[in-house]
């Protein structure tokens, strides 16, 4: 095998030999076990919140194939229907073209053409993270299976009269032209003002003072309301105001949601453009006066001085005009958190329009009932308690979107307005018996993304029609997602799922948490701290890594900043770690906290994990070569280190499948890590290297077989975390183990064989350990060459600890690198030592002749200076009021972390001077 690991030349070539030969493929008829792909957006490209998950849901399905399950991880992408109409829009308007100019058909027919050419980047990217999706039986939410399932489910629900059409409040973009969900708002805070206005009493009795952050929704007030117990208001409920600018009188109401300390406590209440006045509004049976346009301009239930102006321009109107009528009492500054479209960044308005909903009520009760008796269990199980808030105070949900990239709602209407719904117009007019004569127009809207993402469990699967593929995989076993969409998806997908085949979607839910900087900050490219995962896997120069950081910014002028962190950070460009190592990274995050730190710093340390698995593999290749490795019938002998890593072994096999079957990845990547790294790799190998040289050969060939059996379990182990170089190391180790197949995918997961524990061998090996230990880290303390063959003095032991020293002298010699032991009696003083202890037996090795005192302490003296000048640089930066005022906690505590390490480490060389002091 190659000298070096290098994961570009392994990764792709493997990839396209699992597919080619469809092992991702459901297969055999044992139990089965399915996941469904969150779909990701047609548009989309990989990030790290797809990396991450779908890291831990193929790792899940590589496992339970490994186990012999007939196992299918469910593939397929988002339409995404705002998102791609915008992709395409912008194409055409690089041209001088709108979709308007060419017609409905014509702009659906280039978006299908872009799908075609450019739809399928996000999933050729799933694949150079190995994710083992069945890719044979891809969907697409708007392949012709789908939208039959959508119109299926949009015509029994309208039947059943829970879905409906009526006049609401939504988050309209006043940019994109149309209703938005609340998962496509960001509200983030923004410096504005506050404006106190006077509303004089009609009969010119007096005044009331209202504070509002958007003056010019003024002209679409119905009320103004105080709290019932505002003693200060109290006698003027019911009076009438003269809305200022208008012509208009309103009422002052009495409402629990105002609240008195905000303001002057008095709340101007505008219910067709708040979604609080539109509460207000229904319970008071207001008048809802809606004065935009699509496009955030004032319409014509203004004035005319205001009507076609747009609502900034509005508002700086109706402000001056405030001020000129003496009615503009105060202007202050004020931050409050303004919500933006997050593809057009438009402010969003609250909009009256007609809109289809879905009655959620009925719905709601099963989806909620099916989590308390336990038929669904979230994981960590306190995602419930969200779940439960929310399903409990739900409202209706609107489906409908203002754009043409979608399922088209299959409702049409006559010319008096009148509804009706069918799968299309034949089947309308037959079902409603409709002559030609009369005239249909189908409704333009199309339905909200998420409507047919909440059939993704079983219109995957064939429904409506009963399936075999539908038969066996639903309900399928997990969802794995993140906390952000468990209203938006997991939660409705539940509703469907029980509304039309009678169970739970799924029988658990993985809710993970949020990838995060190393900082804790969330990624964003405002803040030019995004990492693509296919750059750590291939490799980035800084150059490119700074152009592609500050190309594209909604904010240029952070360029500059950005630039500068990412050079600091990264001098050199990012490494080209590997898909193994990213996916290990990611394994070893998944903690149950919500929010999950990268940091690059680990990647590097699982690669060297991957160089250490590669290094290893290549000794034991060399050592076995040509050599009997227990295949035949010739005698084996198994040594005490072998019968230890064999218990190992068992130890770490038990512990694998506990974690993955508790969804604690993070303590499976630690497991398989600690066992790999430090028993096989620096104990086990090096026992092997004496045993291999000086044993029988009855015992060698034990522990060559041990050697190979072990490693090839072992990567069996590993595999569902780091495919690749899994992959490659067992095709070279498995025939020496015996095992043959023509891929490690379709081998068994190592299940452990606890009789193979022996509870005395563990105990003696880890004596062995801790003996060497000892000798190593009296060497690193006193700078002792590791080479530098060392007389040991042993005193105070047990008759066990001298049986271990005759038995294990051979091994303690090779290992710690010794020149000789000696017993000393326990009543004979000993020369100048440094000691170890291991129970109660002392390990002295004498120093006279080892270091030259006067040099080792003027090196530590040397050492400790530095060390207290940069303590107190960092004591004295942490006591700076201006540093700790301004820089994030996190920050903070890193450096408050290094003052703890660096005073630990300048305790430990004082006390190694003073020790070399008293020789």
């Amino acid at each position: 095998m190659e000298k070096t690991y290098n994961p570009h030349s392994i990764e792709q070539l493997w990839y396209q030999t699992w597919e080619d030969q469809g092992y991702f493929a459901p297969q055999g008829s044992s139990q089965p076990y399915c996941i469904m792909i969150p779909p990701p957006n047609v548009t989309g490209t990989l990030h790290m919140g797809h990396s991450f998950q779908d890291t831990l849901m193929d790792l899940l399905i590589r496992y339970h194939r490994m186990q012999g399950e007939n196992t299918l991880w469910q593939a397929g992408t988002d339409h995404a229907g705002i998102a791609t109409q915008m992709v395409v829009e912008r194409q055409l308007a690089a041209q001088q073209i709108t979709r308007h100019d060419l017609g409905r058909e014509a702009f659906m027919q280039k978006v299908w053409e872009w799908k075609a050419k450019s739809g399928g980047h996000i999933t050729q990217q799933l694949r150079r993270m190995g994710s083992s999706l069945d890719w044979a039986t891809e969907r697409f939410t708007m392949d012709e299976g789908l939208s039959r399932a959508v119109r299926e489910v949009f015509i029994r629900l309208y039947e059943e009269g829970l879905i409906y059409r009526g006049k609401r409040l939504v988050n309209w973009d006043p940019v994109l032209h149309t209703a938005v969900s609340d998962l496509e708002v960001v509200s983030q805070e923004e410096n504005g003002s506050l404006w106190h206005l006077r509303y004089p009493f009609a009969d010119g009795s007096g005044s009331l003072d209202v504070a509002t952050t958007r003056p010019e929704t003024m002209l679409g007030d119905t009320a103004v309301a105080v709290h019932p117990d505002d003693t200060r208001y109290q006698p003027w409920i019911g009076k009438l105001i003269a809305l200022p600018l208008t012509e208009r009188l309103i009422p002052i109401i009495a409402d629990d949601h105002v609240d008195p300390a905000f303001g002057s406590g008095c709340v101007k209440v505008t219910p067709a453009h708040d979604f609080n006045d539109y509460a207000i509004g229904q319970r008071h049976q207001l008048p809802m006066i809606n004065i935009f346009t699509i496009d955030a301009k004032l319409n014509d239930n203004v004035p005319v001085a205001y009507r076609g102006l747009d609502r900034l321009v509005a508002r700086r109107k109706v402000v001056e005009d405030l001020k000129i009528a003496g009615l503009l009492v105060d202007i202050k500054p004020h931050k409050s958190m303004i919500p933006r479209g997050d593809r057009s960044h438009a402010i969003i308005e609250p909009f009256l329009t007609d809109q289809w909903y879905v009655k959620v009520a009925p719905l709601a009760g099963p989806a909620i009932q099916a989590v308390e008796e336990g038929r669904i269990r979230f994981i960590p199980d306190n995602w419930s308690k969200t779940y439960f808030e929310w399903m409990r105070n739900i409202e209706d949900w609107c489906i409908s979107r203002q754009i043409w990239w979608g399922h088209q709602i299959p409702a049409w209407y006559d010319e008096t307005g009148k509804e009706y719904v069918g799968y299309d117009e034949t089947h309308v007019r037959h079902k409603y018996e409709l002559p030609e004569s009369v005239l249909l127009t189908r409704d333009p809207d199309v339905l909200d993304t998420w409507f047919s993402s909440a059939l993704w469990p079983f219109s995957t699967l064939g429904w409506p029609d009963q399936t075999k593929r539908l038969q066996t995989f639903y309900p399928t076993n997990v969802l794995v997602t993140g906390f952000d969409i468990i209203f938006f998806w997991v939660a409705r997908m539940i509703m469907m799922g029980l509304k039309f085949m009678g169970d739970v979607p799924f029988r658990e839910v993985y809710i993970h948490g949020l990838i995060r900087d190393h900082e804790g900050q969330k990624m964003s490219k405002s803040k030019g701290n995004v990492l693509d995962p296919l750059d750590i896997i291939d490799g980035i120069d800084l150059e490119t890594l700074v152009k592609k950081r500050t190309t594209g910014l909604m904010q240029p002028e952070m360029a500059p900043n950005i630039e500068k962190a990412t050079r600091s950070q990264y001098p050199q460009g990012i490494s080209n770690f590997g898909t193994d190592a990213l996916r290990f990274t990611f394994t070893a995050l998944a903690s149950t906290g919500r929010d999950i730190r990268f940091d690059l710093g680990r990647t590097e340390g699982y690669r060297n994990f991957c160089n250490k698995l590669w290094n290893a593999t290549r000794y034991v290749l060399m050592t076995t070569e040509a050599k009997d490795t227990g295949l035949t019938s010739a005698e084996v002998e198994l040594s005490l280190a072998d019968r230890w890593i064999i218990g190992k072994l068992q130890e770490v096999e038990q512990q694998a499948v506990q974690h993955i079957q508790n969804y604690r990845f993070d303590l499976l990547a630690q497991a398989l890590y600690e066992f790999t790294w430090n028993e096989y790799c620096d104990w086990y190998l090096e026992f092997s290297k004496p045993l291999l040289q000086e044993a029988t050969e009855v015992q060698q060939r034990g522990t060559r077989r041990t050697l190979v059996r072990v490693l090839e379990v072992l990567l069996r182990l590993l595999h569902p975390i780091m495919p690749f170089i899994t992959e490659e190391l067992w095709q070279k180790v498995a025939p020496l183990a015996g095992k043959s197949g023509p891929t490690i995918m379709l081998q068994p997961y190592p299940q452990a064989q606890l009789d193979k524990i022996d509870a005395t061998v563990l105990t003696e090996v880890e004596w062995l350990k801790q003996f060497i230990l000892g000798v190593r880290r009296i060497r690193a303390e006193m700078d002792i060459s590791p080479g530098k063959p060392l007389p040991i003095l042993l005193q105070n032991g047990t008759s066990e600890d001298q049986r271990k020293v005759q038995d294990h002298e051979n091994i303690l010699c090779r290992l710690a690198r010794l020149e000789s032991l000696q017993w000393l009696e326990a009543d004979v003083n000993a020369p100048q030592s440094a000691i170890a202890l291991v129970g109660d037996l002392r390990i002295l090795i004498p120093l006279a002749g080892l270091i030259d005192k006067d040099a080792e302490l003027k090196r530590l003296d040397k050492e400790m200076e530095k060390l207290r000048k940069m303590l107190q640089g960092l004591t004295t930066k942490l006591e700076n009021p201006n540093f700790t005022s301004r820089a994030p906690k996190e920050i903070i505590e890193r450096e408050q972390q290094r003052v703890t390490e660096m005073k630990a480490s300048l305790q430990q060389l004082e006390a190694q001077a003073e020790k070399i002091r008293a020789m």
